[in-house]
């Protein structure tokens, strides 16, 4: 069952006019059940069904007695077993003569049936006399099976009963209908809806009901904590009374706003008072009156609010703070987005760009210099015999190596060009300017690895650590990107196959290592 449900029902237990209209309508069915017993009108099923039985017996006899004069008793034991057989009620059937033989009789009656006291008939046990030609023949003996009750679902369906139950009901209804009028014009609080009285101690604002004459109704916990005066029961004391609100009211006692708010049948709001407390501050309360009518549109009452506003200066504050806390938390997470965005966006042991934001960002310059016509260039990098440093220094000197080189290649580019870790050991630069330009930055790329790579990775000895470069501009031909980045790639294989550490072009790449390139 729901909560909702579960209210509904307490609310009906708890209500007068349902308790007394279910104790009139059962009080009425029991009277009327009383006067059907004493009449006796109710049938009796045990007397009915012995007759019943008696006269099926009876029948039987009638049947079986000329049957027995002619000595056809193969004859009355087909009809014996016929009829037990269609019958439930029967367990079996025998005829006995004054003698005690039993000529005809059920294949079970030996085990079913029970001689009944003094001879007579009962319930299970039928005896029924048979005579022939004045003189008594014998006695048809028929065993039935127990009589059962009826079940309490058929007793309802007498007549007597249906009449209690259908009274039971109507009534009900009819007297509740009857009450819920009447004892609404007895009841004190009728002026207050339910729904009020329902959530009235859960609202935060001081609230009170009075009647036209100023009788306090109710009056919820938070207007009882206004004053100490207030903790006290306050049914039944008119509001006038309360010195510390005349006092609040002021020159406007004999024309309180709940006053005004009754006769004009209108809401008065927005009224200001201060209210004093002996040992505490006074509290600004602002006082908002509504008049309770029914549904002639008479009215029945007043409800009163107070809204403490030193409470709603404080909320106030709070949603004030609590707006700083979410800005200091949007900004944090906005500098966490942009911290996890460059993580994302660049390469955690070179510091370059990864591949994948290399190449939108690049996308989005190459897309702008070509619809502009700008100039712009490729250079492809690649660390000389990386393999081999791995291999003699251990990976750890290799990561410094390519560590040194990418410091190299972001120190020195400009703001709008972007360094990328296009491999593992090999990188990519995309260079916004003329292509002289990127000549001469490739070139002072080649030189400053092959003069500080060595010695600040590897100290103490004299190994060198050189690179090599292809590079291509927009001039060269290329249409896309990805053309373009192919074009330095195929300039860096020349660079890597004419001896390394050198910077080639593309545009000294032959036609004919062209086609191997791209076979």
């Amino acid at each position: 069952m729901s909560a909702k449900s579960a209210s509904a029902l307490r609310r009906l237990h708890t209500n007068p006019a349902v308790r007394i209209s279910l104790g009139l309508s059962i009080l009425t069915a029991c009277l009327l059940l009383t006067a059907d017993l004493v009449l006796g009108l109710v049938p009796d099923d045990a007397s009915a069904a012995f007759s019943v039985r008696k006269r099926s017996s009876e029948n039987l006899a009638v049947q079986f007695a000329p049957l027995a004069q002619r000595e056809n008793f193969d004859l009355i034991g087909r009809i014996m077993h016929a009829v037990s057989g269609r019958n439930p009620e029967v367990l079996s059937m025998a005829l006995r003569t004054v003698n005690g033989a039993v000529p005809a009789q059920t294949e079970n009656h030996l085990k079913a049936w029970t001689v009944p006291p003094d001879h007579k008939s009962t319930m299970t046990s039928m005896i029924v006399p048979i005579s022939l030609g004045g003189a008594r023949w014998g006695d048809l003996e028929v065993a039935y099976r127990p009589f059962a009750e009826k079940h309490a679902a058929l007793w309802m369906n007498y007549p007597s009963v249906m009449l209690s139950i259908i009274m039971c009901s109507v009534g009900f209804v009819l007297f509740y209908l009857y009450l819920r009028r009447i004892l609404k014009h007895l009841d004190p609080n009728s002026a207050i809806p339910d729904r009020v009285r329902t959530a009235f101690d859960s609202l935060s604002e001081g609230v009170i009901v009075i009647d036209k004459q100023d009788n306090i109704m109710l009056a919820n916990a938070s207007f009882r904590a206004l004053h100490p005066d207030a903790a006290v029961d306050l049914t039944g004391k008119k509001i006038s009374d309360l010195d510390w609100l005349a006092n609040a009211v002021g020159s406007q006692a004999d024309n309180s706003p709940w006053q005004r708010a009754m006769y004009s049948k209108a809401a008065v709001t927005g009224e200001t008072i201060t209210i004093v407390r002996d040992g505490d501050a006074p509290v600004k309360l602002t006082v908002n009156c509504a008049p309770i009518m029914d549904e002639r549109k008479n009215v029945r009452g007043c409800l009163i609010t107070l809204d403490d506003l030193s409470l709603i200066e404080h909320m106030n504050q709070q949603l004030l703070d609590m707006i700083g806390q979410l800005e200091v938390a949007k900004s944090q997470i906005e500098e966490r987005n942009r911290e996890l965005k460059y993580m994302a966006d660049h390469d955690q042991l070179s510091g370059a760009l990864t591949r994948r934001a290399f190449l939108e960002r690049a996308q989005q310059q190459f897309s702008i210099g070509t619809g502009q016509r700008a100039e712009g260039s490729c250079i492809m990098v690649d660390i000389d015999h990386f393999k081999s440093i791995n291999d003699r220094y251990g990976h750890l000197v290799g990561d410094q190596a390519i560590q040194r080189v990418a410091a190299i290649l972001r120190e020195n580019v400009g703001e709008h060009d972007l360094v990328c870790r296009y491999g593992g050991e090999e990188f990519c630069v995309l260079v916004v300017g003329s292509g002289r330009r990127a000549q001469d930055l490739a070139e002072t790329f080649r030189r400053m690895i092959e003069t500080t790579c060595g010695p600040a990775v590897i100290p103490g000895e004299a190994a060198r650590i050189t690179a090599s470069f292809g590079m291509s501009t927009l001039e060269a031909g290329a249409t896309t990107l990805t053309e373009l980045i192919k074009q330095a790639d195929q300039g860096l294989y020349l660079a890597k196959g004419s001896g390394r550490n050198r910077v080639c072009r593309f545009e000294e790449v032959s036609n004919k290592q062209r086609a191997s390139l791209a076979a």
